[in-house]
């Protein structure tokens, strides 16, 4: 691990839309991770050349490519357990007692960051179409240690 921490790069709801602004915010980190809705298998592919990728399946995701997706995974990164949903309403443990440092979940499309009981829920937002008069973004997780330092990515779009 560098000085600067690990970096763990958050997408969601791309819905088949890979924006060059979204690669660009992307780059650099260490880890990404794609939080559902991903419209086409080519987006984790292309995410991939940057960094190991962890994707779950979206409600939108369907085909032969998206039944080889977890609904639910795990990533350890840098000594933390990240949780990956799509729908945060589809989580059924508790994530501090499952020893989860992190929920990322998708969905919304609506950026969000809040911490319950130890624990960071975040969600990057939409980086695919525009839906409604909703930001567009990314997030970004700096891990170092036992600190996780979230951060929304407004892109320019």
């Amino acid at each position: 691990m560098t000085k600067r921490g690990l970096t763990v790069g958050l997408i969601s709801d791309t819905h088949g839309l890979l924006r060059p602004q979204a690669l660009e915010a992307l780059r650099g980190s260490d880890f990404i991770v794609h939080a559902g809705d991903i419209g086409d298998s080519s987006i984790v592919d292309t995410l991939s050349l940057i960094a190991p990728t962890t994707a779950v399946r979206g409600n939108n995701d369907h085909g032969p490519w998206a039944s080889r997706i977890r609904e639910i995974d795990v990533l350890d990164a840098g000594g933390a357990r990240i949780c990956v949903i799509h729908d945060l309403a589809g989580l059924d443990v508790d994530p501090a007692a499952a020893g989860y440092r992190a929920v990322v979940s998708g969905h919304s499309h609506r950026s969000a960051i809040e911490w319950r009981e130890g624990v960071l829920f975040i969600n990057p937002g939409s980086a695919g179409p525009r839906r409604f008069r909703l930001p567009v973004s990314v997030a970004t997780l700096t891990i170092s240690g036992d600190v996780i330092v979230p951060r929304i990515i407004a892109l320019d779009a």
